[in-house]
């Protein structure tokens, strides 16, 4: 179900979201002054080993790229959620931010994946933030909890890969039947998956974050 809306969403194309960017860019210099401004030099050596895998793999393959930071995040940045972190119940972060904090939650992990990406080269139309309902098991049977995960669309009628933090292992979106689409979104567009209205208020947050991520010098 997850691969097949997925696959509809990138062949009928988005919705046009007015005065989002579609370029970005990564300026180290300026973020370690926000990074320490912010937070203090702590968290400075994580922000340098994060520039440090973003050069190592610029001449990486697509596959490649994915691998390195998935695990990156995955394996550097502890989970946590907005109340213990942010004290809000519901905060998107910016890579800075979650760098700064080494901790976040699945719409973090998520979006700073993104970032990454994009910064070593994958193209925004092959990249989105995918809401979802994720079902766990539990002591009193299976729950649905909602999710953000990273698809990567290596053609537009791909069967996604799935970058996510709860399930480590980067597979495609036909072996992750524990995932339910809402709906999907990048810079360039939102997509809907099953027609859920309350995408309105979590694309304001993904607006806000957006010109939150250029005041630190994301393009």
């Amino acid at each position: 179900m997850l691969s097949r809306l997925l696959v509809i969403g990138a062949l009928t194309g988005g919705l046009a979201l007015c005065g989002l960017e579609t370029a970005f860019g990564l300026d180290f210099d300026r973020l370690q002054q926000v990074l320490i401004s912010r937070f203090g030099p702590g968290q400075a050596g994580l922000l340098a080993d994060w520039q440090k895998m973003l050069a190592n793999g610029k001449n990486a393959a697509e596959p490649d790229k994915l691998r390195r930071v998935n695990d990156f995040f995955n394996r550097r940045i502890v989970f946590d959620d907005d109340t213990s972190i942010w004290g809000q119940t519901d905060y998107w972060a910016t890579p800075i931010e979650l760098i700064g904090q080494g901790r976040g939650d699945c719409e973090d992990f998520s979006i700073a994946k993104y970032y990454s990406l994009l910064d070593l080269g994958i193209p925004v139309s092959k990249l989105r933030l995918v809401y979802v309902k994720a079902r766990q098991e539990g002591p009193a049977g299976p729950t649905l909890q909602a999710h953000m995960v990273l698809a990567y669309y290596a053609t537009p009628n791909a069967d996604p890969l799935v970058l996510d933090n709860l399930n480590t292992e980067i597979r495609p979106a036909s072996r992750r039947t524990d995932l339910a689409p809402i709906f999907s979104f990048n810079s360039a567009g939102l997509w809907q998956g099953t027609g859920n209205q309350s995408s309105k208020s979590n694309l304001s947050r993904w607006q806000d974050l957006l010109a939150r991520a250029r005041a630190e010098s994301f393009e």
